[in-house]
């Protein structure tokens, strides 16, 4: 007999309370994962897996353990679940591990997110092959002033399915489907480098994605362009940050913004609440009921109903992400475990349009390296990007680092583009700062 996820997850739950835990959280998952990768003009590599889990969460006589098993044979559950309880009875306690209050699972959209493709099934292998390939092939095709060395193209799919149950009453099914495609260059410069650059793109459906051939050509002109950068000289400059590329600077915003960075005073935003922690121009919310959003969900990893809420009002720090655990720790109310989809107040303007104002300064393609600092907000990052010259692109630059810290930097954005990075679930448009210490030469 075929056991669906549910009365996989109700029977371990029901069996690990027979077994002694207090509290169970079980969760039953399936996915199916396909890859295909193209390398200079043939086949690198081709997967399909499709696995499936058993993740509980166990809460006895005060102790607290996470567990998880693939082996879904029914014999081999019943002796997992009954070491799962034993193990957890002998860890040390902890008060505050327990369920989240039913009542916050209470007010879960009744709407349909739109997350899995329906067509899911129709993608066959020599699809998968063909885009991998063409998206390669049109990398080739692009002329450029150095040598083509190598291009590689891959395409990947998930299809994914679970359920997740509380012995307090929590009950929750999620079913989505993924899609992303990629190409990277590496050229040949004329001095003996080697400039790389990449296109992307991803999806929850297929009809959603950018064109094979679009993602390969632009990937190779992309690299073709950083033939001849140079460092630039040491100075404070307008900064502008292309879309694709501003994710990398906002998550050393946000990753601070945790529970479990503030309860363990690893956080710069600590104590920040209420208070302007960047430029009026920021607002940005975190809504997880996107339709198709890569990072939408009805309910959040403890079961706790999804809501839309602000992150930054106007500069303002709105909230922290607060999850039901560190939150009983900090005694804070739990807003959410994790970012979900991010919505931005845009500006009116396009990256060309912003470049024509910024007149002179850098436009950021690219964070390499470096660090920064969660507890005290100082970072380090190298960039690579272009000169801006007369409000347009001009030479590429390269083997340069921007320094400072969030608490000061985030005050400098003085305008925000109207183009978010659609396949990033930060979605991130061109952000522009002024007086950003550059070192180079």
């Amino acid at each position: 007999m075929t056991h669906t996820l549910i009365d996989i997850a109700a029977a371990a739950l029901e069996a690990a309370k027979r077994a002694g835990a207090n509290e169970v959280a079980a969760t039953a998952s399936r996915a199916r994962e396909v890859e295909v990768q193209w390398r200079d003009g043939k086949i690198d590599k081709v997967s399909e897996a499709t696995a499936r889990a058993l993740d509980l969460e166990l809460y006895v006589g005060g102790s607290y353990a996470a567990m998880s098993t693939s082996d879904l044979r029914p014999d081999a559950v019943a002796s997992f679940i009954a070491s799962s309880v034993a193990l957890t009875r002998k860890l040390s306690p902890d008060p505050f591990r327990a369920l989240p209050d039913p009542r916050l699972y209470l007010g879960q959209a009744k709407i349909d997110l739109d997350l899995e493709d329906a067509r899911y099934l129709e993608l066959d292998a020599k699809q998968r092959r063909d885009l991998a390939r063409d998206m390669e092939a049109a990398a080739r095709a692009v002329a450029g002033k150095g040598t083509l060395l190598s291009a590689t193209s891959g395409f990947g799919d998930t299809q994914g399915q679970s359920v997740r149950v509380h012995s307090n009453g929590f009950v929750g099914e999620r079913r989505a489907t993924r899609f992303a495609m990629s190409t990277e260059v590496a050229v040949q410069d004329p001095d003996g480098r080697r400039p790389e650059d990449w296109e992307m793109g991803a999806a929850r459906y297929f009809a959603d994605l950018p064109r094979a051939e679009d993602v390969g050509r632009m990937a190779a002109e992309r690299a073709y362009r950083r033939i001849g950068a140079q460092k630039g000289e040491s100075a404070r400059l307008m900064m502008a940050v292309d879309a694709r590329a501003a994710a990398r600077l906002l998550g050393y915003l946000l990753a601070p913004l945790s529970a479990a960075a503030l309860q363990q005073k690893r956080s710069f935003l600590d104590g920040k609440l209420g208070q302007s922690v960047a430029s009026p121009l920021l607002t940005l919310h975190d809504d997880p009921l996107v339709r198709r959003g890569l990072g939408s969900r009805l309910f959040d990893g403890e079961g706790l109903a999804a809501k839309r809420f602000a992150v930054f009002e106007a500069g303002k720090l709105a909230s922290y992400y607060v999850d039901d655990y560190y939150g009983k720790k900090l005694g804070m109310a739990p807003s959410t475990r994790g970012i979900s989809n991010l919505a931005w107040q845009l500006g009116a303007k396009s990256q060309g349009a912003l470049l024509a104002e910024l007149d002179s300064g850098i436009l950021v393609t690219s964070f390499l390296g470096g660090n920064s600092n969660a507890t005290t907000g100082d970072f380090s990052l190298g960039v690579v990007g272009y000169r801006v010259q007369g409000g347009v692109k001009a030479e590429p630059i390269g083997e340069m680092n921007i320094s400072g810290n969030h608490l000061e930097f985030w005050r400098h954005l003085v305008a925000v583009g109207n183009d978010p990075y659609a396949y990033s679930a930060f979605y991130t448009p061109t952000l522009v700062f002024e007086d950003v210490q550059f070192a180079g030469v």
